[in-house]
């Protein structure tokens, strides 16, 4: 049984789960199953546990959740803890604005993972019609599947191409209030020094020029219609240069000059042009090492980095500006990082 002084639940962090002896034991195991070790937790230790569910894509269901707890309390969790477990304090929980985005129309790309997921869901439970994009069918098509009833209409589309972003307007329609850039890739953590032209070349192909081509395709609908919302994604690598390597710190610093030129030059037609800096975020998005240098130096840097977190607070922040809440706010760079940037 669990030596802990308060019984282990699902909202009990990771690391509490791995300094309890029996906890500590079982989830290494786990672990150990998938060829992984306790190492690979360090960056989300201090999340719940249960977290983990919706973060593993079905690799750590709720069942495996339920017979951890289980194993570690073999005479059952008092309903105190039980009931703590449910509704954590310190947790924050998504409010759905129900009809923010009724008859509006929304572009969201990297739709199928991540952020673009969670802007993506947030859209369409809130009333609207959403375009999902992305290059991977089978991620749309579990997207639509966890949907059921929402005006989704799923488009697998390169962003950097022109005649993909021709489809994804065209599935649009005359109207589009809304653009959410999020589809993005990270570079190899190289310096200038070290950087390829390969690497170089993909990385703004996609965060930049991408981002770019889709600005450009949905403007004429946004002028015409004397209103629309175009929301960014920059990083925390676009407000500091200890974030990533050279690609993609430039690249997104390129995103926020795209997004204040524009937001200037159209911010009198009624169309507003802001972006998002993410801290650190639990994605998809690999990041790798290819330069003893970019490690040593990124590492460093990343010593005062908040603990990540899951991708609905991001969407928080991104439908906040999508939607008519931020009527106000143009040409804005918005740190969404939990403080990191100040640190």
């Amino acid at each position: 049984m669990s030596t802990a002084l308060a019984p282990l639940t699902g909202a009990s962090t990771i690391q509490t789960w791995l300094d309890d002896p029996a906890g500590g034991e079982v989830l290494r195991g786990l672990l150990a199953q998938g060829g992984q070790s306790a190492e690979a937790l360090t960056p989300i230790a201090g999340l719940p546990l249960q977290n983990l569910v919706a973060m593993s894509g079905g690799a750590f269901p709720q069942e495996a959740l339920d017979a951890l707890v289980a194993q570690v309390n073999p005479d059952g969790v008092p309903a105190e803890a039980t009931a703590g477990a449910q509704t954590p304090k310190a947790q924050w929980a998504e409010k759905i604005t129900a009809g923010r985005f009724t008859g509006q129309t929304v572009i969201v790309t990297g739709a199928g993972s991540g952020i673009g997921r969670a802007t993506a869901s947030r859209v369409a439970r809130e009333g609207g019609r959403v375009i999902a994009v992305d290059v991977r069918q089978e991620r749309l098509d579990e997207f639509v599947a966890a949907h059921p009833g929402a005006d989704v209409v799923a488009l697998t589309a390169d962003i950097t191409d022109d005649e993909g972003v021709a489809r994804i307007i065209e599935a649009a329609g005359d109207r589009i209030d809304g653009l959410a850039n999020i589809a993005g890739i990270m570079d190899d953590m190289t310096p200038v020094g070290d950087v390829t032209d390969a690497v170089w070349d993909r990385v703004f192909n996609v965060n930049v020029t991408g981002t770019m081509k889709l600005m450009r395709a949905v403007i004429p609908a946004m002028l015409a219609q004397g209103s629309g919302s175009i929301v960014n994604t920059s990083s925390e690598a676009s407000l500091r240069g200890s974030a990533a390597g050279a690609a993609y710190t430039a690249s997104k610093h390129a995103v926020v000059g795209l997004t204040k030129s524009s937001a200037y030059m159209y911010g009198p037609s009624g169309i507003r042009v802001n972006a998002v800096a993410p801290g650190a975020v639990i994605t998809n998005i690999e990041a790798k090492f290819n330069s003893p240098l970019g490690a040593e130096r990124v590492q460093a840097g990343m010593a005062v980095m908040v603990p990540p977190v899951t991708a609905d607070r991001l969407a928080a922040s991104i439908t906040f500006l999508l939607s008519d809440d931020g009527v106000n706010v143009n040409g804005q760079n918005l740190a969404s990082d939990g403080g990191w940037s100040v640190a």
